[in-house]
């Protein structure tokens, strides 16, 4: 379904006014939209997760480690695949209250991608250089988002999530390195084309959502403060739009649909990025894994990845 026609549909859940800024800007911020019962129990997720990772000492199917992680102190860096790893998540992903939420952006029926929960630990928690999210896994259009839940209160010096207005209806950058290694991060080339003097910072307390276009350039900061943040993402695309290439984390859940109906029809726009590596035959752990490769994770004085 085109933009337009997904605007004309009567909302669900938002005003008129905030779809047309998602549309607008490639993002937007819900403050406060998930309730305080759904916190506790993802919550009480993350804390029999971190237990959990206690008794790993190597990243797996499930976690993705940083490498001071112990079981003194555990540091986690991802989640992978979470809806596989507790029900709590997947009843998350498909309750009435998300999935009519997205569909006020992708319309009315909605099909599950994938999904992760992002810890950002304190005090250092790594940084995210600017990406784009499509070009891990290009779908048939851009009607895809990310659906983003912060589980605690989140501000600047937390490293929250960071987005350049507009970019979405930009350039869809390659995320290679010279050598033709993916890195899932722009190029200094490509940044400095890029007005990062616009920086969006997306805050807000418990349970503020965030809603970010598949081609929206974003990032987020070093975690300085003394508290972590728990991040969960969820990934949806409108039921017509399909996958074109092997997903980086398929999950048992991917490409259910979550709402709506199936569709007779596939939408399609030109995709004009490079393909991805076939990941279902060179294997994926994380954007931070990735990144890290590439070259050392780096913040400006503001805060944020440098140009």
């Amino acid at each position: 379904m085109k933009d337009e026609q997904v605007l004309e549909r009567s909302p669900l859940v938002l005003d008129q006014r905030s779809r047309e800024r998602y549309f607008e800007d490639g993002f937007l911020v819900v403050p406060g939209y998930v309730g305080t019962a759904w916190l506790d129990r993802l919550r009480a997720v993350v804390a029999a997760k971190i237990e959990e990772s206690r008794a790993v000492s190597a990243s797996d199917d499930q976690f993705d480690l940083a490498p001071d992680h112990s079981a003194e102190k555990p540091n986690i860096r991802r989640l992978r695949k979470a809806v596989d790893q507790h029900p709590e998540l997947w009843a998350f992903a498909h309750d009435p209250s998300v999935v009519d939420l997205v569909a006020d952006l992708l319309g009315p029926d909605v099909r599950f991608h994938s999904s992760k929960l992002n810890f950002k630990w304190s005090d250092g928690g790594d940084a995210v250089q600017w990406h784009q999210d499509i070009p891990a896994w290009p779908h048939t259009s851009f009607s895809v988002l990310t659906f983003g839940v912060y589980l605690d209160d989140t501000r600047s010096e937390q490293g929250p999530l960071v987005a350049l207005p507009g970019t979405h209806r930009g350039t869809l950058f390659e995320q290679f390195d010279d050598a033709g290694r993916w890195t899932g991060a722009l190029s200094a080339r490509d940044v400095a084309t890029l007005p990062t003097d616009r920086v969006a910072e997306m805050c807000g307390p418990a349970g503020t959502v965030v809603m970010i276009h598949c081609r929206v350039v974003h990032a987020s900061s070093v975690n300085n403060s003394a508290r972590f943040r728990p991040l969960l993402l969820n990934v949806y695309s409108a039921a017509d739009t399909l996958p074109i290439t092997p997903a980086p984390s398929p999950t048992k859940r991917t490409g259910v649909l979550v709402r709506g109906q199936e569709p007779l029809h596939v939408h399609w726009d030109p995709y004009e990025g490079r393909l991805p590596p076939r990941w279902d035959q060179v294997g994926y752990r994380s954007i931070f894994a990735a990144q890290s490769a590439a070259r050392p994770a780096e913040v400006t004085a503001a805060g944020y990845p440098p140009p």
